[in-house]
């Protein structure tokens, strides 16, 4: 492409050493420049693209785009003021916009993106549309998949990606959206044709600064939706539900407890951990010549959880607004394995284990509500304190905890720094294990703390006897609880077939 129509996607400021050139690509990484290349600064939290501009430059960049000029790198150079969102506007032109060719389905939320998205995928596979998929665990490009680095792909990368799902004819895409990704604008130059926000709840305080400002970045994607496309809100999140009139697009709301919106779940049934409910239309909507007028059908889902139900209520929306088949759906649900560590069963005999990622406030309280509705003796949980995350979240996490404890009739609580299961960047600080022991002692909660995470897990399976539940609980530090706590299973029940056994971590992306 001839750079000086690529630069017309920009305003540029200034320019230094302009040439008549003809551009090959683009790269915001000096390594990954190739000649003919048009490189971006592009300045992040721990690095700034200027100071490799030479680098680029001598890999065969041949002209670049920068906040600053620097005369001593003799390329071209044009002057912006931001080159994040001059990157992602130079990758939609250089690939020819192509999220406007494809149904885009932006997914956000505190909790769930993964899974949501997930089940949405499924369901729009099911109906025999070559989907694309975008997220935490990988980049699904019809039948390729490609492992994620990033919960949403930088920008350049984005467009890539899109446009490759494009000449592979793929039809529709579901694409998580995390925060960092709104206010670093990866997601600038995308063209949805749905939105959603399922919840909102305290997360990537330090990095963003503040909660409000949280909120201000996570529900952007709603209040900078167009007109020509809908948004998928849940009434039971006030945050989610304040975006009602807020937003261009049209919006098509649903709730659990709420049944005031256009679609509600109701008769639910979580006595077994996997919900049985039924969904019904409240308030006709309308997508293109497709008319959903009220009505309902049943639903049970093959994974467990009342997030799960959320979630499900997302993809059921966005189901419809795809004009997918309400059998289509009902079949999906039914047998969609979920994603790991979201409220997963990974052993089902005389007592349960359930192995959950436990992230913040929002995630430890619809996990835990869950469990209000199940069946069995004894919890038995076991929580991987968050290391490196602050006092904060830490805080937070334990007195959520302490608030379920009555509830939930427990008054211990296993809990382990994981310290051999965790990388430098994840161990937990004596503040963090102050904050959460200062927590439990004041809630009249007696903690076994262990530096292990097996120790932990070993006492868990030691005390659990039939009917009793043993929750393990956590992110990073827990990653590798369910592989242990079968691995010890294992040896205690050496009758028990190992095929069965290891069943659930066979498609684990983290399995080892």
């Amino acid at each position: 492409m001839k750079l000086e129509t690529l630069l017309q996607s920009l305003d540029v400021k200034k320019v230094l050493n302009d040439q008549d050139l003809t551009i090959n690509g683009i790269s915001y990484h000096s390594q990954k420049v190739s000649n003919g290349h048009l490189f971006v600064c592009v300045r992040g939290y721990k690095t700034d693209g200027h100071k490799y501009l030479k680098q680029a430059a001598e890999n065969g960049a041949v002209a670049a785009v920068v906040e600053e000029f620097n005369e001593d790198v003799n390329i071209p150079q044009y002057l912006v003021k931001d080159c994040r969102i001059s990157l992602a506007r130079l990758g939609a032109h250089f690939y020819d916009n192509p999220s406007k060719k494809l149904n885009m389905i932006g997914i956000t939320a505190t909790n769930g993106k993964t899974t949501t998205s997930y089940m949405t995928n499924a369901i729009l596979e099911n109906e025999g549309l070559k989907t694309g998929l975008i997220g935490t665990v990988t980049i699904k490009i019809d039948d390729t998949s490609i492992p994620s680095e990033l919960t949403t792909p930088e920008s350049l990368d984005l467009q890539y990606y899109l446009n490759e799902m494009v000449e592979r004819d793929v039809t529709h895409v579901s694409m998580e959206v995390s925060s960092q990704a709104l206010e670093m604008n990866r997601v600038e130059q995308v063209d949805y044709d749905i939105v959603t926000l399922n919840n909102v709840s305290r997360e990537h305080i330090d990095s963003h600064g503040s909660f409000e400002k949280y909120f201000e970045v996570k529900s952007s994607l709603i209040r900078n939706a167009s007109e020509n496309s809908f948004a998928v809100l849940n009434l039971d999140c006030p945050y989610s539900a304040s975006l009602v009139n807020a937003t261009k697009a049209q919006v098509i709301t649903f709730g659990v407890k709420s049944n005031e919106g256009h679609i509600h779940c109701k008769n639910m049934d979580l006595s077994t951990g996997r919900a049985k409910f039924t969904v019904e239309i409240l308030k006709s909507f309308r997508v293109n010549d497709t008319e959903y007028i009220p009505g309902e059908f049943d639903i049970e889902l093959a994974v467990p959880g009342l997030h799960s139900v959320y979630n499900a209520m997302v993809a059921i929306t966005v189901a419809l607004l795809s004009n997918v088949s309400v059998s289509t759906i009902q079949k999906t649900l039914k047998t969609f394995g979920g994603v790991e560590r979201r409220f997963e069963f990974i052993f089902e005999d005389d007592f349960k284990i359930i192995d959950d990622h436990f992230a913040n406030a929002g995630n430890i309280n619809v996990t835990l509500e869950t469990l209000k509705f199940m069946d069995y003796q004894k919890l038995h949980l076991v929580y991987a304190i968050r290391g490196e995350r602050g006092p904060t979240v830490n805080r937070e996490n334990a007195e959520t905890i302490a608030e379920w404890a009555s509830k939930l009739g427990f008054n211990e609580v296993i809990a382990t720094k994981s310290m051999s299961h965790v990388t430098s960047k994840d161990k937990v600080t004596d503040e963090e294990q102050q904050v959460f022991e200062e927590v439990m002692k004041d809630a009249d909660i007696k903690v076994q703390l262990y530096d292990e995470l097996p120790d932990a897990i070993e006492n868990a399976l030691s005390k659990a006897e039939a009917g009793d539940l043993i929750l393990l609980a956590g992110c990073q530090g827990m990653d590798h609880g369910a592989e242990i706590a079968l691995h010890q299973i294992e040896k205690i029940k050496k009758d028990f077939s190992k095929e069965k056994l290891f069943l659930p971590l066979r498609n684990r992306v983290s399995a080892q």
